[in-house]
């Protein structure tokens, strides 16, 4: 007589039925240090500044928030936290946070790394100046005739 075998539950097949929150917050825990604890606190702040912000998973394990386009990434490194701004090169930054990708014509970065404070006023700000930008940016929808 044959043994019933049971079939496993592939990684991948989790990650697909998962909504990205759930997603982020396996990213978090599954992180368990300085990193997970920076990428929740990060996640916290955006959603203080923009309560309508969603949550995507994309490029196989990117946490993104986005409201009308991208505002911002999560990225975790062994060194940093990354939070990428989409559109960053467009966005004033006058407290000095962006402090990574400063050459792009694009994007712009700010590096976390074990320690480091967050000026959360001054980001609050900064995810706040990227939604405007991104609803600034917004087709408008077409019209039928």
């Amino acid at each position: 007589m044959k043994k019933a075998v049971t079939a496993k539950t592939s990684s991948a097949t989790k990650a697909d039925s998962a909504s990205p929150s759930k997603m982020i917050d396996g990213r978090i825990k599954e992180l368990g240090d300085w990193r997970g604890e920076m990428l929740g606190r990060i996640r916290a702040l955006i959603k203080e500044a923009d309560p309508d912000v969603t949550e995507e998973w994309k490029w196989r394990g990117v946490p993104v928030w986005e409201h009308d386009g991208i505002i911002c990434t999560g990225e975790t490194y062994k060194a940093v936290v990354k939070m990428t701004f989409a559109k960053g090169a467009a966005l004033d930054d006058p407290s000095g946070l962006f402090n990574s990708s400063l050459d792009g014509n694009v994007r712009r970065a700010i590096d976390i790394r074990e320690g480091e404070k967050i000026n959360e006023k001054a980001l609050k700000a900064l995810i706040r100046a990227a939604v405007e930008l991104n609803a600034s940016k917004k087709k408008p929808a077409k019209r039928s005739a």
